[in-house]
Protein backbone atom coordinates (compact mmCIF):
# COMPACT_ATOMS: atom_id res chain seq x y z
CA UNK A 1 0.00 0.00 0.00
CA UNK A 2 1.20 3.32 -0.94
CA UNK A 3 2.32 5.89 1.75
CA UNK A 4 -0.62 9.00 1.66
CA UNK A 5 0.78 11.92 -0.16
CA UNK A 6 0.50 15.36 2.05
CA UNK A 7 0.19 18.54 0.16
CA UNK A 8 0.18 22.49 1.03
CA UNK A 9 -2.92 24.02 0.57
CA UNK A 10 -3.05 26.57 -2.10
CA UNK A 11 -2.81 29.59 0.37
CA UNK A 12 0.23 28.67 1.51
CA UNK A 13 1.84 27.71 -1.91
CA UNK A 14 0.50 31.82 -3.08
CA UNK A 15 1.94 33.12 -0.26
CA UNK A 16 5.41 31.17 -0.86
CA UNK A 17 5.71 32.33 -4.48
CA UNK A 18 4.88 35.58 -4.05
CA UNK A 19 7.89 35.65 -1.18
CA UNK A 20 10.32 34.06 -3.32
CA UNK A 21 8.96 36.10 -6.09
CA UNK A 22 10.39 39.26 -3.67
CA UNK A 23 13.41 37.29 -3.05
CA UNK A 24 14.51 36.39 -6.47
CA UNK A 25 16.58 39.75 -7.03
CA UNK A 26 20.54 39.47 -6.19
CA UNK A 27 20.13 42.69 -4.45
CA UNK A 28 17.77 41.62 -1.86
CA UNK A 29 19.36 38.24 -1.69
CA UNK A 30 22.36 40.44 -0.11
CA UNK A 31 19.89 42.62 1.62
CA UNK A 32 18.71 39.61 3.77
CA UNK A 33 22.52 38.41 4.09
CA UNK A 34 23.50 41.36 6.16
CA UNK A 35 20.30 41.11 8.12
CA UNK A 36 20.98 38.07 9.47
CA UNK A 37 24.09 39.80 10.90
CA UNK A 38 21.80 42.04 13.21
CA UNK A 39 19.74 44.89 12.66
CA UNK A 40 20.86 47.63 10.36
CA UNK A 41 20.26 50.92 9.07
CA UNK A 42 18.45 51.90 5.64
CA UNK A 43 21.71 53.75 5.10
CA UNK A 44 24.54 51.52 5.58
CA UNK A 45 22.59 48.53 3.96
CA UNK A 46 22.52 51.34 0.43
CA UNK A 47 26.46 51.39 0.93
CA UNK A 48 27.34 47.76 1.39
CA UNK A 49 24.84 47.43 -1.68
CA UNK A 50 26.85 50.50 -3.50
CA UNK A 51 22.91 51.79 -4.00
CA UNK A 52 21.35 55.21 -3.86
CA UNK A 53 18.96 54.88 -0.56
CA UNK A 54 16.21 55.20 -2.39
CA UNK A 55 17.09 52.57 -4.51
CA UNK A 56 17.64 50.32 -0.88
CA UNK A 57 14.67 51.78 0.36
CA UNK A 58 12.34 50.26 -2.02
CA UNK A 59 13.75 46.91 -2.01
CA UNK A 60 13.42 47.26 1.61
CA UNK A 61 10.05 48.00 1.70
CA UNK A 62 8.95 45.31 -0.87
CA UNK A 63 10.78 42.45 1.56
CA UNK A 64 8.87 44.25 4.49
CA UNK A 65 5.76 43.93 2.58
CA UNK A 66 5.94 40.45 2.10
CA UNK A 67 6.17 39.79 5.65
CA UNK A 68 9.87 38.64 5.64
CA UNK A 69 11.61 42.21 7.51
CA UNK A 70 10.35 44.56 10.29
CA UNK A 71 11.88 48.18 10.66
CA UNK A 72 11.78 50.38 14.11
CA UNK A 73 12.49 54.40 14.11
CA UNK A 74 15.31 55.66 16.66
CA UNK A 75 15.17 59.42 15.82
CA UNK A 76 16.20 59.80 12.45
CA UNK A 77 17.54 56.44 11.57
CA UNK A 78 15.05 53.27 10.67
CA UNK A 79 16.57 50.07 11.73
CA UNK A 80 15.30 46.92 9.45
CA UNK A 81 15.61 42.94 10.93
CA UNK A 82 14.40 39.90 9.91
CA UNK A 83 11.23 39.06 11.42
CA UNK A 84 10.50 35.77 9.56
CA UNK A 85 12.49 33.00 10.86
CA UNK A 86 11.85 31.44 7.15
CA UNK A 87 14.45 33.52 6.00
CA UNK A 88 17.70 32.60 7.21
CA UNK A 89 16.90 29.40 6.50
CA UNK A 90 16.87 30.48 2.72
CA UNK A 91 20.08 32.42 2.93
CA UNK A 92 21.86 29.30 4.37
CA UNK A 93 20.78 26.89 1.64
CA UNK A 94 21.62 29.46 -1.14
CA UNK A 95 25.53 29.59 0.94
CA UNK A 96 25.40 25.23 0.98
CA UNK A 97 24.55 24.86 -2.01
CA UNK A 98 25.20 27.91 -4.84
CA UNK A 99 28.39 28.90 -2.63
CA UNK A 100 30.01 25.91 -3.28
CA UNK A 101 29.67 26.03 -7.14
CA UNK A 102 31.32 29.78 -6.39
CA UNK A 103 34.12 28.72 -4.30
Amino acid sequence: MAAKIQMLNETVLTEAAECLRVMAHPVRLRIADILMQGRVTVGTIAKLCQLPPSQASEHLRLMKACGLLDAAREGRAVYYRISNPSLPGLIRCIRSTCGKAAG
